[in-house]
């Protein structure tokens, strides 16, 4: 009885550290407590900004400066036309790791899609422009900048689904809404991480109103008469097709550039 019990104890152990890892370094903050059955294929990796930045100021997808912040931290990446999918692509998760380099780790790393990166590959062949820090993140412990000096690496990579750690997702109102046209960026979705389907609920409505893709992860409403808050915004996701609903998340009075969280999240 004595090994069995003592097994135990070292198999509960190895769980909590686990746990214990994936909550606190923010490197590893989208993995296996969402497994995935998807393969490895072959990509292209670039990668731009500063040697140890987060890409660009927010990019395409309008994240902002939340990129440098927790849970992104830095670890996100510019897609070529079919990781980015003309913006339907914002806030998917993937692992990337290379072994074609002798600076390689041959361990992955997880990324979320926060940019467009214009030109790179073709429609057929994934290319991650990655941030410096996401790209030295793919290298043996003290030889990020030597795998950073090589520049372009073949990579392999595998879609994973999204876990913020129990961020619940946000809703920034657009800077130009007014009461005739709203649009919001969506950010931090468990799960698939993208989006297929959006709709806006107006107060005393019973009626959910499509709103359209505008750019990036902003979506817009425009409305013939003045929009009527609080909103509720009902998503759908890209793969799995599963919807939630965050209710009155958007509250009487609201104004453009303001940050609504909601309490719910995939």
């Amino acid at each position: 009885m004595a090994p069995f019990i003592l097994g135990g104890f070292f198999l509960l152990f190895l769980i909590i550290a686990s746990l214990s890892s994936s909550l606190f370094n923010p490197r590893i903050f989208l993995n296996s407590l969402y497994p995935t059955d998807s393969e490895w294929s072959s990509a292209d990796a670039t990668w731009y900004g500063s040697p140890e930045g987060a890409g660009s100021d927010g990019g395409a997808c309008g994240y902002g400066s939340d990129v440098e912040k927790t849970p992104f931290s830095s670890m996100i990446a510019a897609g070529g036309p079919p990781i980015y999918n003309s913006g339907y692509g914002c806030g998917s998760c993937y692992q990337v790791m290379c072994t074609s380099n002798p600076a390689c780790s041959g361990s992955p790393v997880s990324i979320v899609i926060t940019d467009e990166c214009v030109g790179c590959g073709s429609t057929q062949r994934f290319h991650f422009d990655l941030s410096g820090t996401a790209f030295g993140a793919m290298a043996i412990s003290g030889q990020a900048d030597l795998l950073r000096n090589v520049g372009k690496l073949e990579i392999q990579y595998k879609r994973i689904q999204c876990n913020y750690g129990g961020k619940p997702i946000a809703f920034k109102v657009d800077a130009g809404s007014n009461p005739y046209y709203f649009a919001v960026l969506i950010e931090y979705e468990n799960g698939d991480g993208d989006l297929s389907i959006v709709e806006l609920k107006q107060a005393n409505s019973e009626q959910w109103q499509a709103m359209q893709l505008n750019s990036g992860a902003t979506w817009k409403l425009n409305a013939a008469i003045p929009l009527q808050a609080p909103f509720s915004i009902r998503l759908t996701t890209f793969e799995s097709k599963k919807t939630l609903e965050a209710i009155n998340v958007i509250q009487a009075g609201w104004s453009p550039g303001q940050i609504y969280q909601s309490s719910v999240n995939f």
